[in-house]
């Protein structure tokens, strides 16, 4: 292989390492992927999307997924897909019985209901339960229409002043319904908060010690910069020491003068003293004697 096609290779494989994304939600459509996108942008999570022949897939980096499915999950993303009417009643050319029409006909009801209450803002999920008047035996009396509905919602939501409006909502679009707006044993609303996201900071470890991954950066650079300045300290400690040294104002230990050349004309160690501390600074007017002792 020449180092033409050898380098190429290396560089794919590179490209396709740091490009390297998990799926976190399949068969999407155009207005949900922005949504899913739009709400992780809002919680710093990076995301894409990916075109595939079913729909649209967004990805995410494999260390975001864990955030990424509490921030959706929080926001109630991407929304369900529900039935419409056309839908439901499509025609096959098959023909149904009253019981499977019936059925049908209070799913079509909920999922009407459903994407209604969904609009609202603050919404996160929205359940609408729908009982039609039904006539369980011969001479029974009919059985009212009731309904119960089950929202999920944020704190930008206020259900004391939306439940009015949201009774009356339903209340409305179920046949036999009408004057169940202020009768609880025939509509049921009940609101449940969601529980809001909690970002949660990723901790790395930075030597021994345990610290936000986003403060390692800096604490790096700290470093770095310190052990740059500690060193240049020492080098012009040192340096500083040898100066003095090759102008014979300081005195070394011996075991450091056999290990550095001695410089022409510096004094030397006085004969017979003791040896001195680590180092040694000669006094002003101090001049060597001729047997090597200062006069």
């Amino acid at each position: 292989m020449s180092m033409r096609a050898f380098s190429t290779l290396l560089l794919c494989l590179l490209l396709t390492g740091c490009d390297e994304r998990t799926a976190l939600h399949s068969h999407l459509s155009e207005q949900d992927a922005n949504e899913v996108i739009a709400e992780l942008a809002n919680k710093n999570v990076e995301a894409s999307k990916q075109v595939d022949k079913d729909g649209l897939t967004v990805l995410v980096e494999p260390a975001d997924m864990n955030s990424a499915v509490q921030v959706l999950e929080a926001a109630g993303l991407p929304r369900r897909s529900r039935s419409s009417l056309g839908e439901i009643f499509r025609k096959e050319g098959v023909i149904s019985t009253p019981m499977e029409e019936r059925a049908r006909y209070i799913y079509a009801l909920s999922q009407e209901l459903e994407s209604t209450l969904s609009q609202i803002d603050g919404v996160v999920l929205a359940r609408v339960h729908v009982v039609l008047p039904e006539r369980v035996a011969p001479g029974e009396p009919v059985q009212p229409a009731s309904a119960s509905v089950f929202i999920k919602h944020t704190s930008a939501l206020d259900p004391d002043s939306i439940t009015p409006r949201v009774r009356n909502l339903v209340a409305s679009g179920i046949p036999g319904m009408a004057d169940a707006t202020q009768n609880p044993t025939k509509l049921s609303v009940v609101f449940v908060p969601a529980a809001p996201y909690q970002e949660q900071r990723k901790m790395a470890y930075f030597g021994p010690f345990l610290m936000q991954a986003d403060d390692i950066g800096y604490w790096r650079t700290v470093t770095v910069a310190a052990s740059i300045a500690l060193l240049a300290i020492l080098t012009g400690a040192l340096y500083g020491l040898y100066r003095l040294w090759r102008q014979g104002v300081l005195v070394l230990p011996r075991f450091l003068e056999h290990k550095l050349a001695k410089p022409a004309g510096a004094p030397a160690a006085p004969q017979g003293s003791a040896t001195p501390g680590l180092f040694a600074v000669k006094p002003p007017g101090a001049k060597p004697g001729s047997n090597g002792t200062a006069a």
